[in-house]
């Protein structure tokens, strides 16, 4: 009599121990997600504490029609603002500020001329720049705090005719 086994089939002592690789291989991975846990921990809590406040930025725009383009980082992006009379300097004065559209933060730092043609032509400078403290936001109400070189203090922008197109711009009284 042979002990010979059927073709395919191993004799026991030669399979792998399947349940004893699982085993380990799920040990491995716990142990290797504590790791990532652990190091993930150590990243976040290593990370300095600064906070970057928001930026906002006044261009001085001798376009067509000479105006100020108030422009804050909200969402990734500068939210603007035209200012035909320019951004009040003192409390209790309330300028119209019309919507435009969304510039990109690299635009901050523009300085130049904007050729003939082109939609905003015309010379831009900054007329102030610096951070803000955003104290509320609402979709018709942005107040915040100025802390630029010629700017400063608490003001509002209020969608007076809830239309997000005109708003208020005024310098609030401390």
């Amino acid at each position: 009599m042979s002990s010979a086994l059927p073709r395919g089939v191993t004799p026991e002592s030669s399979r792998p121990k399947r349940f004893s690789r699982r085993k380990q291989t799920r040990t491995t991975f716990s142990r290797n997600r504590g790791m990532q846990k652990r190091r993930k921990k150590k990243l976040i809590n290593d990370a300095p504490k600064t906070s970057v406040k928001p930026i906002f930025v006044v261009h001085d725009h001798f376009a067509r029609q000479h105006h100020h383009d108030l422009r804050l980082e909200i969402d990734g992006v500068l939210k603007s603002w035209a200012v035909p009379k320019g951004v009040p300097e003192q409390s209790g004065v309330r300028r119209l500020a019309v919507a435009v559209d969304d510039h990109p933060i690299e635009y901050a730092s523009f300085t130049g001329r904007i050729p003939e043609g082109q939609y905003g032509a015309g010379e831009v400078k900054i007329f102030d720049n610096g951070t803000y403290d955003l104290l509320e936001r609402t979709p018709h109400k942005i107040h915040f705090v100025f802390h630029g070189k010629r700017l400063s203090g608490e003001y509002e922008l209020v969608d007076f005719k809830q239309d997000g197109k005109n708003w208020l711009l005024f310098k609030k009284t401390v």
